[in-house]
């Protein structure tokens, strides 16, 4: 077990599945005391008692629920270190015209209004107390223009609310920085896959490492920028991507080279 994140008191929302389960696991394997935050009890259990941790039920919409979590981690397990915002929904491509009004306002509702709730009533507190670390779970849907009307400008904004904390809150010893992750294997691509509603060739393709993101990567680069090694970093937003932000414009020329 690696010891860098030793003693903190880590919550992770949405840490009852994909992205947010790898980080829920890789911070208890160094030394966090993990509180998994998740809408889902069942799910929650289950990672919480893998890792030794503890299970809270937590819908990020609902301001009042978010604020009562709050105190109870705090009353019982102490006085929270790090926050990862891992609770996120997303969408199916559709235009404008076929994406209902319903469906926009349910992916800002919990991609960016659950961001910003967790965000505020957790960093509110370290502000006070000097010190702590907020990660976020951006996307690279919100650096780039994808067929996502709801989606992108959630995340986009996650991105920017991010860097906004932490000015906020730099001097009152708080960092926050987003992570983006690209296409990773969660359980949710891998059914869509299976399904033939992805096709991997087209994912891997744009990418420069010419693969696919593995959670545990996504949760590697999440518990560095929530750990001392990250003391000076703050405000950023770090892509974990395989390269994918750097590669589709060489399809105007040859495309990425092979291996050599």
């Amino acid at each position: 077990m690696r010891a860098e994140l030793s003693g903190r008191v880590a919550v992770v929302t949405g840490g009852a599945s994909g992205i947010g389960a790898a980080v829920s696991r890789h911070c208890a394997d160094r030394g966090a005391k993990v509180v998994v935050a998740d809408i889902n009890s069942e799910q929650a259990t289950t990672v919480a008692d893998e890792i030794s941790g503890h299970a809270v039920t937590l819908d990020v919409t609902d301001e009042n629920q978010v604020g009562a979590v709050a105190d109870h981690i705090e009353r019982e397990v102490g006085p929270v270190d790090i926050l990862v915002t891992s609770a996120g929904i997303t969408q199916r491509p559709l235009s404008p015209e076929e994406l209902g009004i319903t469906d926009w306002d349910n992916v800002l509702r919990v991609d960016l209004r659950g961001t910003w709730l967790c965000a505020v009533e957790f960093g509110k507190r370290m502000a006070l107390r000097g010190s702590g670390a907020i990660v976020t779970i951006a996307s690279i849907a919100g650096m780039r223009s994808m067929p996502l009307h709801a989606y992108t400008p959630a995340k986009s904004a996650v991105i920017a609310l991010t860097a906004d904390l932490a000015t906020e809150w730099g001097r009152s010893g708080v960092r926050a920085n987003s992570v983006a992750p690209g296409y990773t294997l969660t359980p949710l691509l891998q059914d869509q896959i299976d399904q033939g509603q992805r096709d991997v060739a087209n994912l891997t393709s744009q990418t420069a490492l010419g693969r696919l993101v593995e959670t545990d990567e996504v949760a590697n680069a999440v518990c560095f920028l929530a750990s001392d090694s990250a003391s000076a970093i703050t405000g950023v937003n770090v892509p974990v991507d395989c390269g994918w932000l750097v590669a589709p414009t060489w399809n105007t020329y040859a495309g990425v080279p092979d291996k050599r």
